[in-house]
């Protein structure tokens, strides 16, 4: 049986006996935060649980890394939704230790694609096209440095209030460890204005 026909079987029976009724909420966040976090599997329960978050406490919002890496992107358009729509007034950013966007190469991935049969044509197009594949591919070397730039990258977005802590923070993928990097509440730690990024 193929995985989407074992998640489908198992979604009529979750639906067939109820058991969302446990999970009813609404669309605002009760704890009215904001979560990026990696889309690494050993999370996907670990961090809610290591938070102590239920279903309905946040909106959590999921990539490669918990990284932002354009001011325009999917990533702050979801950020700013949930700020000005949604009744969120706090941001975290979490990226975890061992992750797969350390070191991640951009020539190594575009090799793989090569070997999955995307051809250099189609690269070249891209490349052409003005999109900047080696930076777009690149991963981060510290974890660290990879969260305090996306918390630079929200706090000094043009668009987001200046009231909105963002913090940033690393878990550790087997305990579910939390270590600070950056404290949203502490205001000696945003140094950028919002004019500077204008």
């Amino acid at each position: 049986m193929s995985v989407i026909s074992e998640i489908l079987e198992y979604n009529q029976e979750f639906v067939k006996s109820k058991e969302y009724i446990q999970f009813f909420t609404d669309k605002y966040p009760s704890r009215h935060l904001a979560i990026l976090s990696c889309m690494d599997a050993r999370i996907l329960d670990l961090l809610p649980r290591a938070l102590g978050l239920k279903n309905g406490d946040a909106k959590l919002i999921k990539n490669a890394g918990a990284m932002v890496t354009h001011p325009w992107g999917s990533v702050m358009r979801s950020l700013l939704v949930a700020v000005f729509e949604l009744q969120v007034n706090e941001i975290m950013v979490i990226s975890h230790h061992d992750c797969g966007m350390r070191g991640l190469s951009a020539e190594e991935m575009l090799n793989k694609m090569r070997q999955a049969g995307i051809s250099d044509e189609r690269i070249e197009t891209l490349r052409n096209a003005g999109i900047d594949l080696n930076s777009w591919l690149t991963g981060f070397e510290r974890v660290e440095d990879s969260v305090r730039h996306s918390v630079e990258m929200i706090r000094k977005h043009p668009l987001m209030p200046d009231n909105i802590p963002v913090h940033g923070l690393v878990i550790h993928p087997t305990t579910g460890k939390l270590s600070m990097v950056v404290d949203g509440y502490q205001p000696n730690q945003k140094t950028h204005s919002k004019e500077a990024a204008q």
